[in-house]
């Protein structure tokens, strides 16, 4: 399951790409539990790192991002935030929240260069604070959990809620009915149901079904003379085998394009159409992750950090939440996929629908 967009000039492939191996690898980890994550924060979060980096950490960064160089992650997450992530809701489509910030400690002032890179480029935030010696002042600022051990602290935050275009789903049609886990065990659980036509594509092994969201006024691409519309969409992708999720997620994850090469493309009359509603989170450590991936000199003292601050800093941690809530009206989620860029907002599995 993923919620993407549609194909620009500026895809993001490099996003696919990390989206793609993310979802193997917290796959792996999270076999038998939900797990919903956004490739688009942890890649935004990893380019603001790419910004204080040199050497061969920026090209270990540079490559899990599969970027040439920190001018093109500059050019995408600026063109993401300046026009895809930008709030439609005043002209009728999503709430949409995107933003950065970086905090460092009294001990560790940000470079001049560095601070300029991120606030201009990236729109972040940028603050000194007293970790160590205002601790509670620091946590009121940013996290709980950061304040007692961080010199950096690198951020990204994401909030998107939207309707489902053409309201498809009626409260008053939505029932019980059983849902089949993994281990071939059921549960009953609110299924929403609609009898309007859907995008859906059938492949061999698997179908895609595309539920749109209710998108704005059209708008101008920067950099375009084309005029458009930003359109955010939820992808689910089922396999036909009871037990093929999981070499669904192998075959996704060999090809990272597979995902917008499998979209559907146009609406089909259904005879029955239901979907479980749902609510999925997760709060979890990704460094473990990050490093299956190849991603490990920002995390030991190999690294070189050193066009952030002046003094050696290692990064000790990388957390990670997500969550993400689907009903009758559309979703609501923290941390989708835009059809303008390519880009994959959030991605996951979905196992039981009766547990967050």
């Amino acid at each position: 399951m993923d919620w993407p967009a549609k194909k620009s000039p500026q895809s993001g492939s490099g996003l696919a790409q990390l989206a793609a191996g993310l979802t193997m690898r917290l796959a792996d980890e999270n076999p038998r539990t939900n797990l919903v994550f956004s490739p688009l924060s942890i890649y935004t979060a990893l380019s603001l790192l790419a910004a204080g980096a040199r050497d061969t950490t920026l090209d270990e960064i540079l490559r899990i991002l599969g970027a040439r160089s920190c001018g093109e992650l500059e050019s995408f997450v600026s063109r993401m935030a300046a026009d895809a992530l930008q709030d439609r809701y005043a002209s009728g489509g999503p709430r949409v929240a995107f933003a950065c910030g970086v905090w460092s400690d009294l001990s560790r002032p940000l470079k001049p260069a560095f601070r300029e890179a991120v606030v201009g480029t990236y729109k972040a935030e940028a603050s000194t604070v007293n970790f160590r010696g205002a601790p509670e002042e620091a946590r009121g600022q940013i996290n709980a959990w950061a304040a007692q051990i961080t010199r950096v602290v690198l951020g990204n935050a994401m909030y998107f809620k939207g309707k489902w275009e053409d309201q498809p789903f009626d409260r008053r049609h939505t029932m019980h009915e059983p849902f089949y886990r993994l281990d071939r065990s059921q549960v009953d659980v609110p299924f929403m149901q609609s009898t309007m036509s859907q995008f859906v594509a059938v492949h061999d092994g698997f179908k895609v079904l595309k539920l749109r969201y209710k998108c704005a006024a059209p708008s101008v691409f920067s950099g375009s003379n084309r005029t458009g519309y930003t359109q955010f969409s939820m992808c689910i992708f089922l396999p036909d085998a009871h037990d093929g999720l999981w070499g669904l997620l192998d075959t996704i994850a060999s090809r990272p394009r597979f995902l917008h090469d499998h979209l559907p493309e146009q609406q089909i009359a259904l005879r029955e159409f239901r979907m479980p509603k749902f609510k999925m989170s997760f709060h979890s450590s990704i460094v473990a992750v990050l490093k299956k991936l190849g991603l490990e000199l920002p995390f030991c003292e190999r690294g070189n950090l050193s066009d952030m601050v002046d003094l050696p800093v290692v990064v000790g941690d990388v957390i990670h939440k997500a969550v993400v809530e689907v009903n009758e009206e559309g979703t609501e989620a923290a941390a989708v996929m835009d059809e303008a860029t390519g880009a994959v907002v959030f991605a996951g599995h979905f196992l039981d629908p009766s547990k967050e």
